[in-house]
């Protein structure tokens, strides 16, 4: 028992952090730079984390500045408010997501272009010979690990599979219903979903992040903490990345206390 839940809170916590720490806040925003090397790297360690579900940057970059340009409005790629329930929302983003990350549709120059690409990994990222094969190697390592006669824990296996899409819904259906607001002039309805934020490495902070968009902490409070930011401050430390935008994060922090004093 013990294996398979270390096992699957592992692959749980290392696919959240590769999409928001790759894909959200670098892909799509570029709050911090890296040298090549170091992109490269969090490329190979995106769809190794991820696994079948891993997500084009270029694709998934295109999706979120769309969703930032029309939060929660009807042209929102994934807004809550216009799917009537959380499978319909995930239906709809995926259509709107491979139209992008397979080229069959061409996007506004205003959300397209500085995203990491590199043709073949996300070429194989989005092979079915990739996602069953590293599919079925999880279903092998339960075989091997599950106790016998306990296969309920093979129920988990979808989450594994679906892994990358599932944190996407999460945080685009409960961060836009669910929680608490700091910034009230969003014009959109983002939340702030304390206490479980932690699950998905700091991307339910949705309106401190919608309130102050390039700002590379989404945590805005004191009792308010972004894991995926700390991880960051400590790659800054070690020479990996260079944060951006940091005296925008903290004007911006200052004014929101000051706001909801």
């Amino acid at each position: 028992m013990a294996t398979i839940l270390s096992f699957f809170f592992g692959h749980w916590f290392l696919s959240a952090f590769s999409q928001t720490f790759f894909l959200h806040r670098y892909a799509s925003h570029r709050m911090f730079t890296m040298n090549r090397f170091w992109e490269r790297f969090f490329h190979l360690f995106t769809i190794l984390a991820q696994g079948p579900s891993y997500l084009n940057p270029k694709g998934y970059a295109i999706l979120h500045r769309m969703h930032h340009a029309y939060s929660d409005t009807e042209l929102d790629p994934h807004s809550p408010h216009h799917s009537s329930n959380f499978f319909t929302m995930m239906w709809k983003t995926k259509h709107i997501y491979d139209d992008y990350a397979y080229g069959r549709v061409e996007p506004k120059k205003q959300f397209s272009g500085d995203t990491p690409e590199w043709p073949l990994v996300d070429r194989l990222g989005q092979s079915w010979f990739f996602r069953v094969g590293s599919g079925a190697l999880y279903a092998l390592f339960y075989i091997a690990f599950v106790p016998e006669g306990e296969w309920g824990w093979f129920l988990l296996l979808p989450l594994h599979w679906f892994m990358g899409p599932i944190h996407g819904a999460i945080v685009n259906w409960g961060g836009h219903k669910y929680g608490y607001v700091n910034f009230k002039k969003t014009k959109d309805e983002s939340r702030n979903s304390l206490p479980i934020d932690f699950l998905v490495m700091g991307e339910l902070f949705q309106n401190n992040h919608h309130g102050r968009g390039t700002a590379p902490n989404f945590a805005v409070k004191w009792f308010e903490v972004d894991p995926s930011y700390q991880i960051m401050r400590l790659m800054q430390a070690l020479g990996m990345i260079q944060i951006l935008n940091q005296a925008e994060a903290q004007k911006s922090t200052e004014t929101s206390l000051q706001l909801s004093a």
